[in-house]
């Protein structure tokens, strides 16, 4: 069977970001389906592909996938009319591909929203099956955040919602907030399945070489932060709890940043005002570099900004590398990552915008070490028990494929 897949930012495990898309297609191929990717160009993200753009597309097969790049840049830290359009211009190229290219299923994941759009084609003028994957639940989000506000744009998205959940044959949503959202749309429940992000147990191998960055000590206690330094992370969070652990005289906590984003020069600028020395701003590393640099964390921070959408209708990829690695997990919000980590005792769950319980259950961690270690292995036990992305991604594949019999 020919999957068409469409994700616009799709990388593989060279770049610096999420590669749950690299991981479906490489199931897909063991399953002995041949897979067609086609994506844009992502600030972090690496397709594989070295040759130049011709007419504003190269293509290539990259570790069996064949892949299809257009020639669209996007980054984070663009602004919402820029990204807008990129969205829009990755859209438009792609119902070229849906409506020419040999295909048995089309594929499409979120985000952006404008992934389905190619689908909607699809199914409706070439009668293929379409299975709609939702990573972040819109225009709920960016409304809550109030990054969209005029009231035609949300009814645009609204309906392009609606029209992509009703024309797929099939649903994916990557959180039980996610699948709830699919269902109040009017989808029946038979057609949405909940695969939420895995964990890559063989990239977090326990023979890799640990790391820690410039300004850290052996003896410091250790919580990274991996992944978008953007609005909706709520960053300022553990500005706000380096400052408390100065005022405590905690010199022997230390938090990394690793990442990039739109916020990043403006929170480095208020860590600099403020003379956070605590805070230690790393850019984004490959997924190996990646590993290497958890193995000398002691704890993982899993940060959202303070909104409800988020409480169950996220599922982070950093949350499930933490867990992958063995590392404890902090988490500075309510939902079902927070009732997982209190039900598995595998980390700290505390309430938003508090500085105060932030920095105690750093404390807590840096005074209580010896118990980290078992915090970890009961985080990788769930790991390997509820979220292994072998099983997963078969259950996916599975899913996937489905739609077509």
């Amino acid at each position: 069977m020919n999957i068409l897949y469409f994700h616009q930012h799709f990388s593989t495990p060279s770049g610096s970001t999420g590669i749950r898309s690299y991981e479906m297609a490489q199931r897909l191929l063991k399953h002995n389906h041949q897979v067609t990717m086609v994506c844009g160009s992502y600030g972090g993200g690496e397709t594989g592909l070295s040759t130049d753009f011709v007419k504003g597309r190269r293509e290539g097969v990259v570790d069996g996938i064949h892949i299809i790049e257009f020639d669209l840049a996007y980054s984070n830290s663009d602004g919402l009319v820029k990204r807008a359009g990129t969205f829009l211009k990755f859209a438009l190229k792609s119902i070229g591909i849906a409506l020419t290219h040999k295909y048995d299923v089309v594929f499409a994941t979120t985000t952006p929203l404008t992934a389905g759009i190619p689908g909607i084609f699809a199914r409706w003028l070439r009668g293929k099956p379409f299975v709609f994957e939702v990573r972040d639940l819109w225009p709920e989000l960016p409304k809550e955040m109030g990054v969209i506000t005029n009231p035609l744009v949300l009814a645009a998205m609204s309906a392009l919602e609606w029209c992509s959940y009703r024309s797929a044959h099939r649903c994916i949503g990557l959180s039980p907030g996610i699948v709830e959202g699919i269902k109040k749309r009017g989808v029946k429940a038979s057609k949405v399945e909940i695969v939420p992000n895995g964990c890559d147990l063989t990239i977090f191998a326990d023979e890799i070489t640990a790391w820690r960055p410039d300004g850290v000590a052996d003896t410091d206690l250790m919580a990274v932060f991996t992944g978008t330094h953007g609005q909706a992370n709520g960053l300022d969070a553990a500005l706000d709890a380096a400052i408390e652990l100065k005022k405590r005289g905690r010199d022997d906590i230390k938090l990394v940043l690793v990442g990039q984003g739109k916020l990043k020069e403006s929170l480095q600028a208020r860590a600099k005002l403020e003379k956070l020395d605590n805070v230690i701003f790393h850019p984004p590393v490959n997924k190996s570099k990646l590993a290497e640099l958890m193995k000398g964390a002691d704890i993982g921070l899993q940060l959202l900004a303070n909104i409800p959408a988020f409480y169950y209708g996220t599922s982070p990829n950093k949350f499930f590398d933490y867990i992958s690695a063995g590392l404890p997990v902090l988490n500075n919000y309510p939902g079902w990552l927070a009732g997982m980590i209190n039900d598995n005792n595998c980390g700290y769950a505390i309430e938003p915008d508090n500085a105060q319980a932030f920095a105690d259950a750093l404390e807590n961690a840096a005074d209580n070490k010896e118990s980290l270690p078992e915090m970890g292995q009961r985080a990788q036990a769930l790991a390997k028990r509820d979220f292994n992305r072998h099983n997963l991604a078969d259950k996916w594949v599975t899913w996937v494929t489905g739609a077509a019999k």
